[in-house]
């Protein structure tokens, strides 16, 4: 399982606690968040480590091409910055990088949570279009699909507001949602 701009890498860590079967990699281009968890994870499991959890620092942009196809799923959790300009369509070759990151039948998830208000500087300076229904069941949806994922409707989120988007990886159907 590959998280995409896992940030200060709790959910990875988490998530390879919880399952010691399956291996778990989470993604930065900034490092300084993963250093103590980094520092945790070669522990003895017994006090906290997490041997099958690793960190790599890259962006999406320039993923390392070892990893070319050995997720079974990707995440992308509360993306920021170039991820989420990404993310939301804006940028094909970068998605085609997380579409090369999963196996043939891989799941892919996307979990947005934009504020149009509180980040309109951030929405602006990445000339990201609002992501509304219309425009993700409109556009966003094709530029997935030219990327090689496919995605079907989108659909109201109603938790918080949002915008739950299913997609389907290379292989089976998963969830986006977008606040």
């Amino acid at each position: 399982m590959l998280d995409i701009g896992t940030g200060d890498g709790m959910f990875v860590y988490r998530a390879a606690i919880a399952n010691a079967r399956k291996f778990f990699i989470g993604i930065d281009p900034n490092r300084r968040p993963l250093e103590k968890i980094s520092e945790r994870i070669y522990r003895k499991a017994s006090r906290g480590g997490a041997p099958n959890a690793l960190f790599v620092q890259a962006a999406v942009e320039d993923l390392p091409p070892e990893l070319a196809g050995i997720a079974s799923e990707v995440h992308v959790n509360f993306p920021w910055g170039s991820l989420l300009r990404t993310v939301a369509g804006e940028d094909i070759n970068a998605l085609r990088n997380l579409r090369m990151m999963c196996s043939e039948d891989a799941r892919f998830k996307v979990i947005l949570g934009v504020d149009p208000a509180r980040d309109k500087t951030e929405i602006a300076r990445l000339q990201i279009p609002q992501l509304s229904l219309d425009y993700i069941d409109s556009t966003v949806s094709l530029k997935y699909q030219a990327a090689g994922l496919r995605s079907s409707k989108a659909e109201r989120w109603t938790r918080r507001r949002g915008v739950r988007w299913k997609h389907h990886g290379p292989g089976d159907s998963v969830e986006t949602a977008i606040e």
